[in-house]
């Protein structure tokens, strides 16, 4: 038997955390660094699976089966695709970035309730969602996905509502409580959506007969399975409704900017870079792959949605005061670009997605930690509390206008390949709705370069006067986020060789073909 290295990449982080949580509470330092060592390891992983994964090869690599619940047809099945390796590459690359930047986040506070915050319990949270993450995209039995779908709002929840800002560490009552209620919340929606799959996921048993997902791919296509189309269609809205709470899409979205806005800035980081990617992900893997008549049905409504995501969530970041719920609005705009790409339902704007996905989880990764250190500095995440910061603290505020004009999807930047690459994609097949969207990249140009002007520019404002440039653990987490941001904006095509493939299979699934360009039109 071959060494089952998806296997391995998932559980080596699920060990990290079990072997965190276990050290002595003394001995905080020791924890963190050895979650920094299990998160380093799996990084390795991940770059073998990349080095045998073979673009050019069969559609699922890697692949594992063993049986787990024979009785219902229950299935240990793992392999990855393109897309799949992805973004597995993107978790166990920015997890050790997230455990750098909040070495302190959970440390003691001293405060007036003498609150004990447990060291060894952050870190070991964070790898056990890593570890779910990574193996929901190795997953392709439907029914082991759902089970890491749910699982991963375990730990979630306690990072949401047992961390928070050291910002607020002065009035812990109050704090306490914005925390419970961003946790309960982001608890209950994804629960809800999570119900609701669990319905589809039974049904489609039951049509089915079983829950792999290549099996049920070939028994469509080979013509063995016909679902009928009411039942297909009821089916597909079961699933991406729960993948449209975790994206999040609008109206689902409202859950985002609490969780977001109480957790810890490695927290916010791992919610909207790594954990929401799930639903974006299993759009194309599940709703796309599974279901390809009613996801032709559902584009227009879909893409509707998108759109209004995209505005939406644009305005709204452009009206923020706060600068982590700025962050969380411009990611539910960005979310909404990523299943625009997907529903357009062509290769450009698919593979734009895909990018999207991985680009996207870069930008706000550098953007928010860097606006973490900066929070932590001065104690508040009111723009207005700032001023003149790049007078004080110049690399600070360098790294910072990098990282809010990679979320502008500024050219040079890994974000604006993916960006023009959904926007391609849709104006090929639905011109007016990639006219909507370009308002968008106007909206983000507004909320990034005005919330650098009131934060960074200006006269320096005296709680920022004593303000430290960042130390060099802070730069250790940045620079590389930056290099990453600069490499693929130049040089996508990496990335590119790897995805392409994967795209062109669910094309295939949903029976589209790039629509031909109109030349006599273009006269």
């Amino acid at each position: 038997m071959s060494f089952p290295l998806l296997t391995a990449t998932a559980a080596l982080p699920a060990i990290g955390a079990i072997a965190t949580a276990a050290v002595p509470a003394a001995r905080r330092t020791a924890a963190k660094w050895l979650a920094l060592l299990f998160s380093l390891g799996t990084l390795g992983l991940a770059v073998a699976v990349l080095v045998r994964f073979d673009p050019g090869g069969e559609r699922y690599q890697l692949t594992e089966s063993h049986a787990w619940i024979e009785d219902f047809g229950v299935r240990y099945e793992l392999g990855v695709d393109g897309i799949g390796v992805a973004l597995l590459a993107l978790t166990a690359l920015l997890v050790p970035f997230v455990i750098l930047a909040g070495w302190h986040d959970a440390d003691p506070l001293e405060t007036a309730s003498k609150r004990w915050r447990p060291t060894q319990g952050f870190f070991a949270l964070i790898l056990m969602v890593e570890a779910m993450v990574i193996l929901s995209f190795e997953a392709t039995d439907v029914f082991l996905f759902y089970i890491l779908f749910e699982a991963m709002l375990i730990p979630m929840y306690f990072l949401i509502g047992g961390f928070g800002d050291r910002a607020h560490a002065g009035d812990d009552t109050k704090a306490a409580a914005q925390r419970s209620y961003a946790a309960v919340k982001f608890l209950l929606y994804n629960l809800a959506g999570g119900l609701i799959m669990l319905a589809a996921v039974v049904g489609l048993y039951v049509v089915a007969g079983n829950f792999s997902l290549p099996d049920i791919a070939a028994a469509r296509a080979s013509g063995e399975l016909d679902m009928a189309t009411q039942t297909e269609r009821l089916l597909f809205l079961g699933f991406f409704f729960a993948f449209a709470v975790k994206a999040p899409l609008w109206p689902l979205h409202t859950w985002l900017p609490n969780a977001m806005g109480e957790s810890t800035a490695p927290v916010a980081v791992l919610i909207t870079a790594v954990v929401d990617k799930v639903g974006t992900f299993a759009m194309l893997r599940f709703c796309l792959g599974l279901f390809p008549e009613a996801s032709r049905w559902a584009t227009p409504a879909i893409i509707v949605l998108a759109l209004v995501s995209i505005v939406y969530g644009a305005l709204l970041a452009v009206g923020q005061r706060d600068i982590k719920r700025l962050i969380a609005y411009a990611s539910i705009s960005h979310f909404g670009f990523i299943i625009l790409g997907i529903f357009a339902m062509t290769s450009q704007g698919q593979s734009g997605a895909t990018l999207y996905m991985v680009n996207h989880g870069i930008s706000t990764a550098a953007l928010m930690l860097v606006a973490g250190f900066l929070i932590t500095r001065r104690g508040s995440r009111l723009i207005a509390d700032y001023g003149g910061v790049q007078k004080v603290a110049p690399v600070l505020a360098g790294t910072f206008l990098v990282g809010g004009l990679a979320t502008l999807s500024l050219p040079g930047l890994a974000p604006f390949v993916s960006e023009f690459l959904v926007l391609v994609g849709t104006f090929a097949r639905y011109p007016a709705a990639g006219i909507v969207a370009t308002t968008g990249i106007v909206l983000a140009a507004l909320y990034t370069l005005v919330l650098y002007q009131r934060t960074m520019t200006g006269p320096v404002k005296e709680e920022v006067r004593s303000m430290p440039d960042l130390r060099p653990r802070e730069l250790a987490v940045i620079t590389p986020l930056i290099a990453l941001l600069l490499f693929l904006g130049v040089y996508p095509k990496p990335l590119t060789d790897i995805v392409n493939p994967a795209v062109r299979h669910t094309m295939s699934d949903v029976q589209q073909k790039d629509p031909r360009p109109d030349v006599e039109a273009a006269k």
